[in-house]
């Protein structure tokens, strides 16, 4: 039997077509010739995830997701993804947590097993969780960054304001001021070295006397260390004796005599005793005054004249001598 040219299109076009809907659903993860489990989860919110994402479990992929559609007003999301492998069991308690696997990559479904030993069943609804957001992670990444970017860009801006004051005209005068005035600064400076320098050559002879003279003051020391420390043990030891003597108790004593001394003076003021009526008695003091100007007038006298006195002082020895 002959098969015509028409029913070979036919059969050509008819398997196109199915391989068609066969690799379109199966790009959107549904494989019509495997027997597969359809599990659910609700989100809040799914964070970018969309249909033909894969799940996971310990990273390798198990299926795919569905369906994602919202379930409600109050914008619950459900996600409807399909286990390829019918025979795989998820134990109760296990969590479908939207992540995601790279860094740039897209978002996917890892189911995190449960610890049950109960099993879900084909249709159940697992418990939806979701990982920190990339852009929450990238935050956290690059928050330092930015932060020390603008702390760069201010001080950035500071310099900038500086710079632009040095660029202002008044400023660019007072700068130019200030750098002459560095300049005659430093010229004064180099005038007053050389200065210092002809002084240091011109009294090179005076310095290096002088220096020769303080060579010879240490020598000398250097020879008179023994007597030198000598002195000092001398100085020592006269300082010693000078803590070992009672100086307390000489003190003690001088003030003691200054205390007598100021009684007799005192008594003296007073008129008290012989030297305090020699003080105060005039009548005395003019008596004892006549008694010596006669006794000054009688030994002039006696100088004077002395045989008056010393014959009649032989006269009455040669009488006494006669009589006996």
């Amino acid at each position: 039997m002959k098969i015509s040219k028409e029913i070979k299109t036919g059969i050509v076009v008819i398997a196109s077509i199915a391989l068609f809907v066969y690799g379109f659903n199966f790009l959107k993860g549904k494989d019509i010739f495997s027997s597969r489990n359809l599990y659910y989860a609700i989100y809040s919110e799914v964070g970018g995830l969309v249909e033909a994402n894969p799940v996971q479990l310990n990273g390798f992929k198990i299926g795919r997701v569905k369906e994602i559609r919202i379930l409600d007003t109050t914008g619950h999301i459900i996600v409807t993804f399909a286990i390829s492998d019918s025979k795989l069991k998820l134990p109760k308690g296990t969590v479908a947590r939207i992540s995601s696997p790279e860094f740039l990559g897209g978002k996917a479904v890892k189911l995190v097993m449960g610890k049950s030993t109960g099993y879900h069943e084909d249709g159940d609804t697992l418990i939806g969780d979701i990982d920190p957001s990339l852009q929450e992670q990238v935050d956290a990444t690059v928050r330092p960054l930015k932060d020390k970017a603008e702390q760069l860009i201010a001080s950035i801006d500071s310099i900038m304001a500086v710079v632009q004051a040095v660029l202002d005209k008044n400023a660019r005068e007072n700068l130019t001021k200030s750098f002459e005035s560095i300049k005659h600064a430093l010229e004064t400076f180099d005038r007053t070295a050389m200065r210092l320098d002809t002084m240091i050559a011109s009294e090179r002879y005076k310095i290096s006397s002088i220096f020769s003279k303080v060579e010879s003051i240490s020598a000398n020391l250097a020879n008179n260390n023994d007597k030198i420390s000598d002195a000092i043990r001398n100085f020592a030891a006269i300082s010693d004796t000078l803590a070992k003597a009672n100086i307390a108790k000489t003190i003690e004593n001088a003030n003691k005599a200054l205390s007598e001394v100021s009684g007799v003076m005192e008594k003296i003021n007073k008129g008290e005793g012989t030297a305090g009526m020699l003080v105060h008695d005039k009548k005395l003091y003019n008596n004892l005054t006549s008694a010596s100007a006669s006794l000054d007038s009688l030994l002039k006298d006696m100088e004077d004249r002395p045989k008056r006195y010393f014959s009649v002082f032989g006269r009455d020895k040669g009488k006494k001598r006669k009589g006996g």
